[in-house]
């Protein structure tokens, strides 16, 4: 997936329809020249939905189409005929999509499924016709409702990716690397700090032709639960992974240290962080004997863990079956 062409984060202005008016028009035919109220309601306005579709990753298609309209309610008619709706309008979105209100940062609702359809901007109501008014007292009411007016405002959707493994480390622990072996991703690799400015997606290939879903997302940083660095986009898509494999390499001075400030701004950031399943990969282990691998493991964190090394391909097959087991073991 090119960096350019990941959008997480669209700010666009929804307008529903205006719902029709009711009629005030009365019974006229040959042989009853004075027929009672036969106003039909106006037709409600448009909505403008948003529609869940798994077919896509990013919010790249809405980047340069910011106002969206739905259509108009048609007016009520004699006969009591009600008027028309007004077309609807269908915004489609990836899956793990967030809608919010510009103005209040209200969280509205997320998508979540195929083919799941939420109201962002309801349209008017239609007005009642001048039947629904007669009564014994009033039996020529000469007046209906008008329609109810759509709504408008600035809505904000902002994605958090879906994916089974999320890869949580500083900037050159080797997540895009490990990826790129992995799966025919091709995410930028580089020897410098926040290489991977955007979440990159791949496809890992398991045994029996079963896959999972992993997603190298930017580097985590010291203070990322403040937004420093890349820090609270980075954070919004490690809430939707399954699963958390930490990455800290070989070559950092103190590697339980290291894993401890990365699962404590997952802590400051949201303290449900913490209940996701995590595994640890030492990487870049190529440089390790087995005698200091003993040694190391000694102090690591107590969950499961591997010395892996992605350009020597050292240790990818055990990783798959690891991550595999503890996808699968309910």
């Amino acid at each position: 997936m090119a960096s350019d062409n990941f959008v997480d984060y669209v700010k666009i202005h929804c307008t529903s329809g205006n719902g029709g008016g009711g009629s005030t028009h009365f019974r006229r035919e040959k042989y009853i020249p004075k027929g009672g109220p036969d106003g039909g309601d106006g037709g409600r306005g448009g909505h403008v939905i948003l529609r869940g579709n798994k077919q896509l990753w990013t919010l790249l298609h809405l980047k340069f189409k910011k106002h969206i309209k739905a259509g108009h309610g048609a007016h009520g008619s004699g006969n009591l005929k009600t008027g028309a709706q007004g077309e609807d309008t269908y915004i489609d979105v990836p899956l793990g999509t967030l809608a919010k209100d510009a103005e209040t940062g209200e969280v509205l609702f997320e998508i979540t499924e195929e083919g799941e359809e939420r109201i962002i901007q309801r349209g008017g109501r239609g007005g009642l016709g001048n039947n629904n008014f007669k009564s014994p007292t009033n039996q020529t009411p000469r007046y209906a409702q008008p329609g109810e007016e759509g709504q408008e405002g600035w809505k904000i959707l902002e994605l958090k990716i879906l994916a089974d493994v999320g890869l949580v480390g500083f900037p050159n622990a080797g997540k895009s690397t490990l990826l790129s072996v992995l799966s025919a991703a091709k995410p930028e690799i580089g020897d410098y700090p926040f290489t991977t400015l955007r979440p990159n997606l791949g496809i890992v290939s398991y045994r029996d032709y079963r896959s999972f879903v992993m997603a190298d997302i930017p580097g985590i940083i010291e203070g990322a639960h403040t937004g420093k660095g890349l820090g609270l986009r980075f954070l919004r898509h490690i809430e939707r992974n399954s699963l958390l494999l930490f990455m800290v390499p070989a070559d950092a001075d103190d590697l339980h240290k290291e894993y401890q400030i990365l699962l404590n701004e997952l802590k400051q950031y949201n303290p449900e962080l913490l209940h996701k399943e995590r595994l640890l990969a030492i990487t870049k282990s190529d440089m390790l004997d087995e005698e200091l691998k003993a040694e190391l493991s000694k102090d690591l964190p107590k969950i499961p863990h591997l010395f892996i090394s992605s350009v020597a391909q050292q240790g990818l097959t055990e990783l798959k079956d690891l991550i595999w087991k503890h996808l699968n073991h309910d």
